[in-house]
């Protein structure tokens, strides 16, 4: 198929390379800035970088859209296409519906489930890749170009996909953070962060078995009062953080009550 890709940060860049790869034809990158665009054309020998959100002498069977969720309905309203063409956003928390205001195009989603970083490859074979469409002939095509680059692929509505979404920010987003919060303790106290890499495979892995909260451990599902106190006294000069271990404690015992 003939693709444009519209948006040249994280999402935009991996997608538009494992699409290449596995034979269609990227022909147009959008970026509002000059350098991402021509940086992401780079890499793709058929891609015209383009500033502008006129699609309609582009060659493309599809238009995906790739841009921040605060982006999306702006880009959607000024977005042109040729009559037919199929459009479809990325987002995990956006709704099919925001893409209405794309005159004569036909509207779908294109959601993977994962995390981006430009300078991390992925393996798009391993991201499951969440869809929806207006119509059953969009849902089909919009499948065929999934399933050429991904072995889990779902259709899933609007309302589930945003409940997806939250629970993603909760498994990625969030845990990322603490893995952040927990590096900057070891490195007041000038400990190597490897240490933790085996508790986390251990963690990640068991939490993949079994239910999650089947298998916590520490202090708070514990109860152990006298050690929860001592970490508390030592976040003393960092109130946030002191907050944050409090909240969660709480968090990890009321759910122990009800599993």
């Amino acid at each position: 198929m003939n693709i444009a890709i519209i948006g040249a940060g994280n999402v935009g860049w991996h997608l538009a390379q494992a699409l290449q790869s596995a034979g269609h034809t990227i022909t147009a990158a959008y970026s509002r800035s000059a350098s991402p665009r021509e940086e992401l054309a780079q890499l793709l020998p058929h891609a015209q970088p383009v500033g502008s959100l006129n699609f309609q002498s582009i060659a493309a069977d599809v238009a995906l859209i790739a841009v921040p969720d605060a982006a999306l309905a702006s880009v959607a309203a000024a977005l042109q296409v040729k009559q037919g063409t199929v459009v479809a956003h990325t987002s995990g928390s956006q709704p099919l519906s925001i893409l209405n205001t794309v005159k004569g195009a036909t509207t779908g989603v294109f959601y993977p489930l994962q995390t981006f970083s430009k300078t991390k490859t992925v393996d798009f074979k391993q991201v499951p890749i969440l869809l929806e469409a207006r119509d059953e002939e969009t849902l089909q095509l919009l499948l065929s170009l999934a399933q050429s680059i991904s072995s889990t692929v779902e259709a899933v509505a609007s309302g589930a996909r945003k409940q997806l979404h939250l629970a993603a920010v909760f498994a990625c987003n969030f845990t990322n953070h603490l893995l952040g919060i927990s590096r900057e303790l070891l490195e007041e106290a000038n400990l190597p962060h490897h240490l933790l890499q085996p508790l986390l495979q251990e963690t990640i892995a068991k939490a993949m078995q079994q239910h999650p909260y089947t298998v916590q451990t520490g202090p708070a599902i514990r109860h152990d009062q006298n050690v929860i106190e001592a970490h508390l006294h030592m976040l003393q000069q960092q109130p946030q953080l002191q907050e944050l271990y409090r909240l969660l404690t709480q968090s990890i015992q009321a759910a122990s009550k009800n599993h």
